[in-house]
Order: C-alpha cells, then structure tokens, then sequence
C-alpha cells in the first residue's frame, strides 16, 4: 500500500513539473483586436477611426466619357473655346477620364460638427495627343464647423444645379461652380423651419476689362486661337485683386423644394490708361448681381421628378451669369462666323486728349431652366434650356466698334458706325438620358443644341479685328452647333 501510494504521489509530481515547463514555453496572451466600428452619426459609410472619436468617410468615383462637336474643350465648347470650326483644324471629336477619391471626416465640438473634405484626382481633356503627366486635379478642401465654411467648395451664390441636369454643362450659360470649386470663406446661420442664411467672402469671379485708351491700338487686338478682344498687360485686363467678392444669400429648404434669394458685390478695377501709371487709371467700380431661384419637387408627376428654374441681372460682373464665360465667344461656319465680346466694364481714352472715360459697366440677364422627370425608378431624363443676353451702354459700345474698326475717335470722342452693335446672346437647349444601372453606375447619353445670336457690324462684313486667325474672309450671322455626348460613371459608394 505504501509503494502505490509513493508511485501515485510521484506521478503527480512529475506532472505538475512537465505542466510547469511547458507553460513557460507558452506566448503571452495578444491583446484584444481594435474592430473598425460604424459611424452611424453621420450616415451610411463612415466608420470610427480606430482609437478616437473621428468618423470618416471614404469614397469616390470613376468615368469616361465621349464627346462629338465640342471643339477640343469640355469647359466652353466651341463658342468659348473660339477657334476656326469645321475646317481642317478642328477637333470635333473630345475624349476625357476622370477619377477622384474623397475623404469626409467629421468630430464632435462643444460648437458642433467639425468636418474636413478633400477631393482629388485626374482629369484628362483628351483632343488627341494627351499628356497624362499633366493630369493633376482637385475641386474640393475645405473645413467647416460652427457654421462657418472655408476652402475650395462651391460659390454660396449658387442656386441651379447645371451639372446635375447636362454633361456639358459649361457648353451653355449657368453659374454653377460646383464641378470646378471656388474659394469661400463663409457664416451661415440656421433661422429654423428650413430657413438659412449665408454671407461669404469669396475669389473674385471676372470676365474681361477693357481699355480703348487710343483706339484699336490700346488694347485690343486680333484674336488667336482662342478669339479673344483682349487687352494688354494683365490677362483680364483688370488691376490686381484686392478686395473678395461679397456673396449673400437668403434660403429656404422643405418637402416641396427649395427657394433662395442671393446676389454679390464685385470690385472692377481697371487698369491705366494706356500701359504705365504716368497715364492715369480709371475709378474703382463696383458691379453686382442679383438672381432668384425656386426647385419644386413634382412626386405628384412621378417619384424623383423636379423643376429647377434661375433667374438673374447683373452689371459688371458677367461670370457669375456664366462661370465657364470665355472673355469672347467666335465660332466659323464656312463663309460666316458669329461672335460676341464678353467684359466686365470697358473704359478708354487718354489723359493729354482730355477723352478719358469711367469704365463703363457691361449689363447682362440670365435665365436657366431644367425639369428632371423619371420614366422608371432607373431610367429618367432632363431637359433644359441655359441663356445669356449680354448689353453694353452706348459709350462702351462706340469704344468697341472704333476698335473692331467700325467708328471713329477714342474714349469720350469715341463714335460707332452705323449698324455696329456689340450686344449679343447665347443660349441652348439640352437633353439628358441616363440609366441607373445600379444606385452607384450609370450610363447615359445627352444631346445639346447651342447658338449664339451674334453682334453685329456694318453691312455684316468683318474686319481684320474680329475675324478668327485662319479663318478666311467671313460675314457675321448666327451660328449654331450640335453636341452629342456618352458617359458611363461608376461611384465607389452608393
């Protein structure tokens, strides 16, 4: 009894002792795994970031696109883009790619929300003869908390969503800025019941100035390529920037749509009156615009279906009429061409004639309509119509045709031969057919027809200042043009 009792006290010991070294052996126990946990505080796809209480959001999306009779640019078409058209040179044929990646992260404050935005990516403009190193692009970073919003975003005197309704978009006038951005730095309040309101203090938003100091030779010149009035020294014509553009808007949003009420002060500031400050400068000019927007929401008609309508008047500052608006429009069609001169102010004369002129503003109107109606839950189509009337005062327009060699004299003494007209329009009517293949991939198809109601000159013959480089002799008309579009969009996120 005493020896089975020694073995089974033996055995025990011996294993406790094995157990013993092979937990010495053993790895020290891993620390429990950080899961990504969902962010439901800001809606579908964002999650925490693992250790803090940010949420973030990241997405993004890829397309390409085809485009027949745009002339080489996806930004004017071949209005703003100004070259011959329909002869040997011209590109009517456009290709593009485009693809960005976002991220949206977002914290609680005592003061709210704070929330950082990026978007970035490329896009090509394909004529041809691509240089994909040159294909860098970014249209949004910005920060926004307590109301206020500050960065590359979109003008706060935005109210029709161009982009939304057209591909091409930019190929007629609205003054949307949302697929390009615009720096902003704005408040806005919320008054309650939908109702906001914004002040914003943003990039100035320019077309062109022009200076006839001494006829055709102080400022404008032949056109290029591009079929441009311009002027000598800065690009535009206008002083350097000094003051930001003063945007306001008065809002409101519920079930049956959207309403707003915007406008914005916009400094002109020419430059002097001939090339250096010995020859004097024009007064400082304010021009402003004024629109009003209304979106009625039409489930009644069927579900997703809306009408977006804007209307606006402006003197002085004609790019927020127009965001993608060239400083000219030209376009040749065989024997004629039409052509209009997009500025801001226009100003001329000398101080030793004693002919000096303000710089007088250039008025324009705008109105922008689309309806967007949803033949199924996945098919739906727009269609729009987009137009700019552009007019100039009787002293800016004796200044313009003296330079485009239909008058006489300079500044004050400037004087316009009969039938020389520089006022002029453009506008457009669109289509847009889209399949929602799935709630992130598209493809759709677009047509759009454009015309510009040209200015007009004596006995409609054009002269070695308005007519394009190459171009041939033409007369002025009308013109029109057709673009035909294909897209196929695919988003990261729904």
């Amino acid at each position: 009894m005493k020896m089975v009792k020694s073995l089974l006290l033996g055995s025990a010991a011996g294993l406790v002792a094995v157990t013993a070294g092979q937990a010495a052996e053993l790895p020290v126990k891993a620390r429990p795994v950080q899961y990504v946990k969902v962010c439901s505080l800001y809606g579908a796809g964002f999650y925490y970031m693992p250790g803090t209480d940010m949420c973030i959001k990241i997405g993004g999306w890829v397309r390409a696109e085809i485009t027949e009779g745009i002339n080489g640019s996806s930004t004017t078409g071949i209005f703003g883009n100004g070259g011959d058209y329909n002869n040997r040179y011209t590109n009517n044929l456009w290709t593009r790619e485009r693809g960005y990646i976002t991220a949206d992260a977002r914290e609680q404050t005592e003061y709210g929300v704070a929330r950082g935005y990026i978007a970035v990516g490329i896009a090509s403009n394909n004529e041809g003869n691509e240089v994909p190193s040159a294909q860098a692009n970014m249209n949004r970073a910005f920060v926004q908390w307590a109301g206020f919003t500050a960065g590359l975003a979109a003008s706060f005197y935005d109210f029709y969503p161009a982009a939304a309704l057209l591909y091409r978009a930019g190929n007629i006038p609205n003054e949307d800025t949302g697929d390009g951005g615009q720096w902003v730095w704005a408040y806005t309040a919320q008054l309650g019941g939908g109702f906001s309101a914004t002040l914003s203090a943003e990039e100035r938003r320019d077309t062109q100035i022009i200076d006839m100091a001494t006829g055709p030779v102080g400022g404008m010149t032949t056109p290029g390529t591009n079929g441009a009035l311009i002027t000598g020294g800065s690009t535009l014509g206008y002083g350097g920037w000094q003051v930001f553009d003063i945007v306001g808007n008065l809002r409101v949003d519920q079930a049956w749509g959207s309403a707003q009420v915007s406008g914005a002060l916009h400094e002109a500031n020419a430059g002097y009156y001939g090339t250096t400050p010995a020859t004097g400068h024009p007064g400082d000019q304010w021009g402003w615009v004024a629109s009003v927007g209304l979106k009625i929401n039409a489930p009644f008609i069927a579900q997703g279906d809306y009408l977006d309508t804007q209307a606006a008047v402006t003197e002085g500052a004609l790019r927020y009429l127009w965001d993608a608006n060239p400083d000219s429009a030209a376009v040749v069609n065989g024997a004629t061409e039409g052509f209009g001169v997009t500025t801001d102010c226009v100003y001329g004369g000398t101080l030793g004639a004693g002919n000096t002129t303000s710089c007088h503003l250039t008025s324009a109107v705008g109105f922008d309509i689309g309806y967007e109606h949803y033949w199924t839950p996945q098919w739906h189509q727009s269609l729009v119509f987009n137009g700019e009337w552009v007019h100039y005062s009787t002293a800016a327009n004796n200044m313009l045709c003296v330079a485009e060699g239909a008058g006489a004299g300079a500044g004050t003494s400037a004087v316009a031969t009969p039938g020389c007209d520089n006022n002029w329009a453009l506008w457009g009517v669109g289509s847009r057919l889209q399949w929602d293949v799935t709630k992130s991939f598209y493809v759709g198809v677009e047509a759009l027809y454009q015309q510009i109601d040209s200015a007009k000159l004596p006995g409609g013959v054009l002269t070695a200042a308005t007519t394009l480089t190459n171009s041939g002799a033409t007369t002025v008309a009308n013109e029109s043009n057709w673009t035909f579009t294909i897209r196929m969009h695919k988003d990261f996120l729904p």
